[in-house]
């Protein structure tokens, strides 16, 4: 049960999923870097989660000083907070086909076609200039390069060199992840859209 919310958790900060979309399928044993990459994840998204939930005054109504922690770690939690703001942009940008998942764990962004909108999202389209879409789509793929890096700051037996590999597993969750009609690339680099 722990292995499953675990998961759950991981893939609800990689795919954007909310509880209402969350649907875990187990096709097979995650391989040992999957689940440092995944670990990594969970212990950032718990952490998160504490830093929110943490009151900030002591019994006697002293304000506490929160513990210093390294930049890099202050990094990689800002950057699950960059991803958290944006989902919901994130997830219309897909559902529109303007955005896409990448064989590198990233966003590739596609023209902004607003002809095809549906009526939920007319609202959003007309909202969104290019500017600004290209701003959150390079905001997401900065912050999940930050925790990209942040997998391999927390494992020892894990480098820089390593990250390739890192890209190839984030991508294939994002791919595993992606909802009907959303285009992903192809470990080949085709790109499709998912059935």
């Amino acid at each position: 049960m722990k292995k499953v919310c675990f998961l759950t958790l991981i893939l609800m900060v990689m795919a954007g999923c909310t509880l209402a979309k969350v649907e875990v399928n187990v096709v097979s044993e995650r391989t040992a870097l999957e689940n440092q990459v995944l670990g990594s994840y969970n212990a950032l998204s718990q952490d998160v989660l504490l830093v929110a939930s943490v009151r900030g005054v002591d019994p006697s109504g002293k304000i506490k000083t929160p513990p210093r922690k390294s930049r890099e770690y202050q990094n990689a939690v800002d950057a699950i907070e960059t991803l958290a703001f944006h989902q919901d942009d994130v997830d219309a940008f897909k559902r529109l086909g303007w955005a896409g998942e990448n064989n590198k764990g990233f966003l590739t962004p596609f023209p902004m076609n607003k002809e095809k909108v549906p009526d939920d999202l007319q609202p959003f389209a007309a909202r969104y200039q290019q500017g600004e879409f290209d701003s959150v789509v390079q905001q997401v793929n900065g912050a999940r390069k930050v925790v990209m890096m942040r997998v391999v700051e927390t494992n020892a037996d894990l480098t820089e060199k390593d990250l390739p590999e890192i890209h190839r597993v984030l991508a294939r969750l994002n791919r595993e992840n992606a909802l009907p009609g959303e285009k992903v690339q192809k470990e080949d680099g085709s790109w499709t859209v998912k059935p």
